[in-house]
């Protein structure tokens, strides 16, 4: 055991010189293993250059707010989900705030061209009235390009006529040209639209369609991929701007002052005297354009049908701006 009086650097014994190694060897152990991190943490660094962070004094990167990079120096972004809107929920929604006369019916779809969103409410049949004459002229101006040629004198009268104004004389006379509903359907095949059906024979005015299809359709004439050329769009699009005032109604009740393009159609059953009313076109509503169809039929009279179109066209419409369904919209007939 050594003395309590030994003085440091005694050699006494020979045991003070072992202490001091073992002093020297924890000291080279404790270094190496500084170095060691020291290293290791320079390591880390260069391997995550690329997210851009700070060093530490101790070597290791220091708390960064950044995504960390894989090596290659990529960083790594999780993907932000946008929240999904069910537009047919949100029209449904609407619907029911649009009173329908007992024993009425109606089927509204609406399309924001901006967004390219669309929604559809009612699935049922409906006789189309006087709006299959948007669907005629875009027959025969697809049976017009077919064949290389323009529109003749003649069926650029009829068809000025049965858009602006309705007539129903120059509507059988391009029936007629166009093949009636065998000629009918087949564009409709091109054009996609799969839930309409001629009428039989010179009943063009009873041609079963739906509103989706009603809005098929308006893409056709209105949006950029249709099988229809941009003359052809543009001379429709035109006949449909220029309707007669009283025939102005429908689905412009939806737009907020602004220039519109529409069909309308109408139709006293003679079987039951109830009213068929129709409407379809292109608004503008809040700076969007929108495209709408509204089919109605079982109304007790014509200004019933439009007051309930205008209301499901407004509700329609309501739906898509600010997320949300108008409140204001209701029928009365």
């Amino acid at each position: 055991m050594e003395s309590s009086r030994a003085t440091p650097g005694s050699r006494r014994g020979g045991r003070r010189a072992r202490p001091r190694r073992r002093f020297l060897l924890r000291v080279c152990l404790a270094t190496t293993a500084v170095v060691g991190a020291t290293a290791v943490g320079t390591v880390y660094v260069k391997a995550h250059a690329g997210d851009g962070g700070a060093v530490s004094s101790a070597g290791s990167p220091a708390p960064s707010s950044t995504p960390s990079a894989p090596a290659g120096g990529e960083a790594s972004v999780e993907p932000v989900t946008e929240p999904v809107v069910d537009r047919n929920a949100l029209l449904d929604t609407a619907m029911r705030t649009v009173t329908v006369p007992s024993g009425a019916k109606v089927s509204a779809a609406v399309l924001d061209l901006d967004s390219g969103d669309s929604a559809v409410h009612g699935d049922g049949a409906f006789d189309t009235a006087s709006i299959v004459k948007v669907d005629i002229l875009a027959a025969l101006l697809l049976r017009a390009q077919d064949s290389g040629r323009r529109l003749t004198a003649a069926e650029k009268a009829y068809a000025v006529k049965m858009i602006e104004i309705s007539d129903n004389a120059s509507a059988s006379a391009l029936w007629d040209v166009i093949g009636r509903a065998a000629g009918l359907d087949a564009a409709n095949r091109r054009f996609g639209l799969t839930g309409t059906e001629g009428g039989e024979g010179a009943l063009w005015g009873l041609t079963q369609t739906t509103a989706a299809d009603q809005l098929t359709l308006l893409r056709q004439v209105f949006g950029d991929e249709s099988k229809l050329s941009e003359a052809s769009r543009s001379y429709l699009r035109g006949l449909m701007g220029t309707v007669e005032a009283d025939q102005r109604w429908g689905v412009s009740a939806a737009a907020d002052g602004s220039g519109s393009e529409l069909k309308n159609g109408w139709l006293a059953r003679s079987s039951t005297g109830l009213w068929d009313v129709n409407s379809i076109g292109r608004v503008t509503a809040g700076g969007t354009v929108y495209l709408v169809a509204v089919l109605s039929k079982g109304t007790v009279s014509q200004a019933a049908g439009i007051a309930l179109v205008e209301a499901a066209a407004k509700a329609a419409v309501g739906s898509f701006a600010r997320g949300g369904p108008s409140a204001s919209a209701s029928a009365r007939p």
